[in-house]
């Protein structure tokens, strides 16, 4: 099969009859576009063109390529503007999926600095369409390109992803005031809390992860921890919960923080366990997020954490 490109400059032999003028339109010398027809010749086994002293005209064989070659080149005209369309839809749009923590507390912040920021600068406001799910699912997303774009809390990297660390966060144990641990005078022991059955979110979120992987730095891989009294698809559920009495809960600080503030949440300190975590944005593809709104609404991300 000749090279599209090849099939164009043939077509221009057929309309203008000459290898020379087809030669003028490409910026090839005649000599070139004598040979690009050989070459499709030889790869057709087919003789297109016949060469006489008044100029060049197709063989009847030739007639039916050229019009098969027309087709197929407004086909590929065709995907070619649709291609187009396509990137340049995917520069102003964007798919994003976030681990609940980052979703309900930091991307709705993000999103309206970046409003915001392109309303004074007068840019174009992409269109972000966010799904608010667990880390293990956002990761998913972008393997399967379902989101161009994913934030997410695990203590590790995906595989065959790109990351970036957008932010950061620390997990805090929480019960409600009248908890005997709220009253405790010595601390919590990384034992103790790995013993005591927990409200948690579901297998599969970032935080749950996060809390294994801190006890597992402890006391040792794989450590034995109660199972939960419940598993809770959201952050906003876990709260709810421990503030009713069903039990203590290991959350992130930033979604607790006003229940922290007026004391409805109680923090129980672990000083054996280090419950920092880093947050990240994943996708597919090369060393720098892809080029649109993806990576315009990181590098505005990454700008409010320089500031």
């Amino acid at each position: 099969m000749p090279e599209l490109s090849a099939l164009g400059i043939f077509l221009a032999i057929a309309r203008t009859g000459s290898l020379g003028a087809a030669g003028r339109e490409f910026g090839l010398t005649q000599q070139a576009v004598s040979a690009r027809l050989a070459s499709i010749e030889t790869q057709t086994g087919v003789a297109l063109v016949v060469r006489t002293p008044r100029g060049s005209h197709l063989t009847p064989a030739g007639v039916v390529v050229a019009e098969w070659a027309d087709r197929l080149l407004d086909v590929a005209q065709h995907m070619d503007a649709g291609l187009a369309s396509l990137r340049s839809e995917r520069r102003k749009r964007i798919k994003v999926a976030a681990s609940l923590t980052i979703a309900e507390q930091l991307m709705p912040r993000w999103l309206v600095s970046l409003q915001v920021t392109n309303a004074r600068t007068g840019a174009a406001a992409p269109e972000i369409i966010m799904t608010a799910t667990n880390s293990d699912q956002a990761i998913a997303g972008v393997h399967a390109g379902t989101a161009d774009l994913g934030f997410i809390e695990t203590p590790y990297i995906p595989t065959g992803l790109r990351s970036r660390v957008v932010g950061s966060d620390e997990l805090v144990v929480v019960v409600p005031a009248d908890h005997r641990w709220a009253r405790r005078q010595r601390s919590l022991s990384a034992r103790e809390l790995s013993q005591t059955p927990l409200v948690t979110r579901e297998p599969g979120s970032g935080t749950r992860d996060s809390l294994t992987a801190a006890l597992s730095r402890t006391l040792g891989d794989s450590p034995q921890q109660a199972h939960p009294v419940l598993e809770l698809s959201s952050a906003a559920a876990v709260r709810a919960a421990v503030v009713a009495g069903a039990g203590p809960a290991v959350m992130s600080r930033l979604a607790v923080a006003d229940d922290l503030a007026i004391g409805r949440l109680c923090p129980v300190a672990v000083p054996e366990l280090d419950l920092r975590r880093k947050l990240r944005a994943i996708w597919a593809g090369g060393r720098t997020p892809p080029a649109g709104a993806a990576r315009d609404l990181l590098t505005h991300i990454a700008g409010r954490a320089a500031t």
